[in-house]
């Protein structure tokens, strides 16, 4: 009798949990990928405009080839090929560009009225340029200004003299006309280089230095007068890094922070600043420093509920190269993996040590090539070159820390000089678009590397590179069709099939 009660019993709690309501499901984050629904996508009765440029040739992001898809036999064991899956969906990206700094404003203005027409057209409008769709710029002085300054007078505790004055002679026209040029929509975000002197603990605004526990506050209110201050000018701001690589003591503006120093700052400080001032919408990126590093400092902040709730993702440089050591992108897909719902977004890269004679040295280039491939294909869904523009001597820099743009601005002839970098970056930014869904891409051999994207609008996106000595012939397959051409040795592709 006691089995029988007992079997009835378990009958009973099991027919209940099986019709028990489903737990509500959880609240997606808006940092959460968005995949289209591709399962549907057939590259048949499509074709594929083909776009190059390659070393030792005049091509320069050229339409070489379109191609029609065809059904395709099984790739031979020696036959070079790029795979893409349009069904397996990752990333939702949301921009390429690059900073508008002092610097690049300042030059920009000393162009002739047509050369800087063109320089807005080469990187902002889609059809004629390459497609900027994102802007960094600095909060106050960084290294490429002019000298070091702030919006407010020193030792101004209560912010009171705030004042963007200083902007609005060359950088706030500038990115006024960049957002007009890419069609009255940029996304605009800035950093700090550091915080005035006196609320540091070296009482310099150079040299790294902390921010003084009792100026945390402050320091918090002083990004929410920034973003009010141009968002009164007509410039939205999609969001702030909370500073400029804070684990490096440079001869410039510089600020350290620890892991556990910039989480207590976010969740205790800037973010609830932000939110208590309206802006609780914009978006927080954390670290904004090199790849190296990047799994401790997410590990810290996100794990830590209370300052992670406040954080949009994480922002990378590429400078861990610097000391002869290799591009950590391993690192970006561990963060990705263990914080699925936080974005990767690359804040900053550049060629350093600015030599005139290399303007056209390639592999500056495949830097850009590799470095945006490799990032996007480990989860990153935004990528931001250094300054956009710099004069023939790589500056103006008040440190001498002289660097390559993709674009320099010959002040003394009046011209601008293209350098093979924009146009690897415009293979990329030209191509994919705004909300494109990152798509699985691989390659038969190491010789090539590739990502694919596709476009809200149906367009897929494919952007294969060749670094080695070889012109290579490969197969690119999608599902079961595919187009067979060559890719010139030291050379950039990218496939627009629709």
């Amino acid at each position: 009798m006691k089995n029988l009660f007992a079997l009835c019993l378990f009958s009973i709690l099991f027919f209940t949990c099986q019709q028990a309501p489903a737990p509500a499901a959880e609240k997606k984050s808006d940092t959460a990928p968005k995949p289209v629904a591709t399962t549907s996508y057939s590259i048949t009765g499509k074709t594929s405009k083909v776009y190059t440029t390659a070393s030792n040739t005049d091509l320069r992001l050229e339409n070489t080839a379109t191609l029609a898809f065809k059904a395709a036999e099984q790739p031979l064991e020696n036959q070079v090929s790029i795979f893409v899956n349009p069904s397996k969906t990752f990333q939702t990206f949301i921009g390429i560009g690059g900073a508008i700094t002092d610097a690049s404003a300042e030059i920009f203005a000393q162009l002739p009225a047509e050369k800087q027409e063109e320089l807005l057209r080469a990187y902002y409008d889609v059809n004629d340029g390459i497609g900027y769709s994102l802007c960094r710029t600095p909060i106050h002085s960084c290294d490429f200004s002019t000298g070091s300054y702030t919006y407010i007078e020193e030792g101004d505790k209560e912010l009171k003299t705030f004042s963007i004055e200083h902007d609005q002679q060359f950088k706030i026209p500038m990115i006024k006309k960049a957002i007009a040029a890419a069609g009255g929509t940029l996304m605009l975000y800035a950093s700090p280089w550091s915080p005035p002197a006196f609320m540091k603990d070296n009482n310099n605004m150079l040299q790294g230095g902390k921010l003084l526990p009792e100026f945390y506050a402050t320091w918090a209110r002083y990004y929410t007068k920034f973003i009010k201050a141009y968002e009164a000018e007509g410039m939205p701001i999609w969001g702030i890094t909370i500073q400029n690589e804070p684990m490096a003591v440079q001869r410039w503006e510089s600020c350290i922070y620890t892991a556990e120093e910039e989480r207590d700052f976010l969740k205790n400080h800037l973010g609830p600043t932000m939110e208590q001032e309206g802006l609780g919408d914009k978006k927080i990126v954390v670290w904004d420093h090199n790849r190296d590093l990047i799994s401790h400092r997410a590990n810290v902040i996100f794990e830590d509920p209370e300052a992670a709730k406040y954080a949009w993702g994480i922002g990378f440089h590429w400078y861990e190269t610097w000391a002869g050591g290799t591009s950590m992108f391993a690192n970006l897909k561990n963060i990705k993996e263990s914080f699925p719902t936080k974005n990767l977004l690359f804040t900053e890269g550049c060629q350093e040590r600015f030599d005139p004679e290399k303007y056209q040295f390639w592999k500056h280039a495949e830097r850009y090539g590799g470095s945006i491939i490799n990032d996007f294909n480990q989860g990153t869904v935004g990528w931001t070159d250094w300054n956009i523009l710099l004069d023939q001597n790589g500056g103006p820099n008040h440190v001498g820390n002289f660097c390559f743009a993709p674009i320099h601005g010959d002040t003394d002839q009046g011209e601008l000089i293209y350098t093979p970098s924009y146009y690897y970056i415009g293979h990329f930014s030209k191509f994919i678009r705004p909300q494109a869904t990152r798509v699985s891409t691989t390659s038969s051999r190491s010789h090539l590397i590739s990502t694919s994207f596709l476009n809200t609008d149906g367009r897929l996106i494919t952007v294969i590179m060749n670094k080695s000595d070889l012109d290579i012939e490969y197969q690119l397959y999608v599902g079961s069709e595919a187009v067979k051409l060559m890719i010139p040795a030291h050379a950039i592709q990218t496939h627009v099939m629709e």
